[in-house]
């Protein structure tokens, strides 16, 4: 089942948080109309690495019908401002002013058609004083203070993907899906604003939090946990490195009598609350890593999963491809088939093919005119 079949997109749209949201409104059926400059969405350009088309691009474009349009021709323009009047959803994440310098006024265009939801996608929200700047991910990762809390104690680090990206697309769709049942109840649309700093801010909450009201920012300290201990890597007789998570007292008590000759930390006062523990970390984790130093891997997965301690292996990304709980389906590129993880919930399948540049140009010109 298509739960937004019938539903009609048109997206002014270029690298990732913006196509993300959209993807994932192609996923669950909606038409969506992928407007392109003629040299294309630059997202199309960043590598070749999947059968000569951009990782990002594959990833984020499937189903989608690519429409070529020169804005800075007329005939051009008023071909796009007809495509929003047939449309539900008008999503757009160019950098700021370009609508207006388009010539496109978002404000006029929900007076004449109070029906239609529309998504703006931008750095920073456009009632602050940082609307007119351009955002990129790592910006925000730095700027929110993402980036401080992230990484070893001697540098601050990246999050290994695009997350700021991510989770302003999945906000924007989270979005539009309220304001298209707001709709249903109402038959009114409405302008949406979603800004990737208000989106990592969001994401940030917990270290917000702390250092508001505790004065206890998170520190950096690589790949543990800054408010739970145990939780960090370690590794084993055989040079296998897995992290170790334990998150409460009862997993507490079950990994000190696991047999690896912990068993005396449970009688230490300094132990006996993660408070505690966190407080005296470097104790706790070298004693727990001078145990594991004395088993092989393969003894302590046993013992560890005996006890339902929970555990994980340090993978590199390309174990991942083999993974046995790693869940893939097919999407078309070209002539060639390639795997993309699934996308969790709802759907087995991913559907549609990643669309050339301005695929479905003539396609969508010939739909408008039957329906003028």
């Amino acid at each position: 089942m298509d739960p937004l079949k019938g539903l009609n997109v048109v997206s002014l749209e270029q690298a990732v948080a913006a196509p993300l949201c959209t993807s994932r409104l192609a996923l669950a059926g909606a038409q969506v109309f992928k407007i392109e400059r003629p040299e294309g969405d630059f997202a199309r350009f960043y590598d070749s690495a999947v059968a000569g088309q951009s990782a990002y691009f594959v990833w984020l474009n499937a189903g989608k019908k690519s429409v070529v349009l020169d804005l800075r021709e007329a005939a051009d323009k008023d071909l796009l401002i007809r495509l929003i009047m047939r449309c539900d959803v008008f999503v757009q994440n160019l950098k700021p002013g370009a609508l207006i310098k388009l010539g496109i006024d978002l404000a006029r265009l929900h007076r004449d058609l109070p029906q239609l939801i529309s998504v703006s996608i931008s750095g920073f929200h456009p009632s602050g004083p940082g609307a007119d700047r351009k955002a990129y991910d790592l910006l925000m990762q730095a700027e929110s203070g993402l980036a401080d809390i992230t990484g070893s104690p001697h540098a601050a680090g990246r999050v290994g993907v695009s997350l700021v990206d991510l989770a302003t697309g999945m906000f924007a769709y989270e979005a539009v899906l309220e304001a298209v049942l707001a709709r249903n109840l109402s038959g009114r649309g409405e302008a949406i604003d979603v800004a990737l700093f208000d989106a990592v801010a969001q994401w940030m909450a917990v270290p917000y939090l702390l250092d508001r009201y505790a004065n206890a920012a998170p520190q950096r300290i690589g790949l543990a946990h800054p408010g739970i201990c145990p939780y960090g890597v370690f590794a084993s007789a055989d040079g296998v490195e897995f992290v170790l998570s334990i998150q409460n007292e009862a997993e507490w008590h079950r990994l000190c009598l696991t047999g690896m000759h912990l068993d005396d930390l449970l009688v230490d006062p300094r132990f006996d609350s993660n408070e505690g523990r966190v407080a005296h970390r470097s104790l706790v984790d070298g004693r727990i890593a001078k145990a594991f130093g004395g088993f092989e891997f393969a003894v302590i997965e046993t013992r560890l999963n005996q006890a339902d301690v929970a555990f994980a292996p340090l993978h590199a990304v390309e174990e991942l491809k083999s993974h046995p709980d790693f869940r893939v389906a097919d999407i078309a590129v070209g002539e060639q088939t390639i795997e993309l993880p699934i996308v969790p919930g709802r759907y087995s399948t991913l559907g549609g093919s990643v669309p050339t540049l301005g695929q479905h140009t003539q396609e969508v010109r010939d739909w408008l005119d039957t329906r003028t």
